[in-house]
């Protein structure tokens, strides 16, 4: 099959798959046998990369691999096509995230210990059922605490290939002034949330609810 060809069915596979593509995914698109090397996948995802240079959209490599998207300076009128915005998490959901993210693996006694306040169990199931934040273990102490990390989705919303990738802990003091940690979900509903409460909490709510 020609190269022209190869970049042909991957960008077909990033415009259809709805997720990141890594390039062993790609390679399985093809027969057994037939597979193209990994190399040629990497140069297609590259040349395809380069088309989009000047459009819209862009082919952005994350954690899980590859995948077509809306340039991040053109945010503000694409998200005018949902009519409803969900509300953001609050400050409290926030903090908790950086804190498992910078300072992983960690528990939730320790990020409590980190924040100065209880983290309400709500918070934790949110994270979880979000899918960025999972269980790697347990400490080896009274009570076996749960050790808490970040996932490969929790690098893909958040447009990073890895961890090194995150800001600086300075660039995030002011979490209100950073688009990159801003959570609302376009085309979301908040499943597992009971009817008719608002899957947002507010600091208010956890301090009333952090002896969860």
């Amino acid at each position: 099959m020609a190269e022209t060809d190869l970049k042909h069915v991957v960008e077909a596979a990033l415009l259809a798959a709805g997720e990141p593509l890594s390039v062993e995914r790609i390679r399985n698109l093809y027969p057994e046998g037939a597979e193209p090397e990994k190399q040629a996948v990497r140069a297609a995802v590259e040349e395809l990369a380069m088309d989009y240079r000047d459009r819209g959209i862009e082919v952005k490599e994350v954690a899980s691999g590859f995948r077509i998207q809306v340039r991040e300076n053109l945010a503000p009128w694409v998200s005018r096509l949902w009519e409803e915005r969900p509300p953001k998490y609050s400050r409290a959901l926030l903090e908790t995230l950086a804190i498992i993210a910078y300072r992983q693996p960690i528990t939730r006694g320790e990020i409590e210990e980190v924040r100065g306040v209880s983290v309400s169990s709500q918070i934790m199931r949110t994270l979880q059922e979000r899918g960025w934040v999972r269980v790697i273990g347990h400490r080896d102490v009274p009570g076996r605490p749960a050790i808490l990390a970040t996932t490969r989705q929790f690098l893909d919303y958040f447009n990073l290939k890895s961890l090194d990738q995150l800001p600086s802990l300075m660039a995030v003091r002011n979490l209100d002034e950073h688009p990159e940690l801003d959570l609302r979900f376009p085309e979301e509903d908040t499943a597992g949330t009971p009817e008719g409460e608002d899957a947002t909490l507010t600091d208010a709510d956890e301090q009333t609810r952090g002896d969860d």
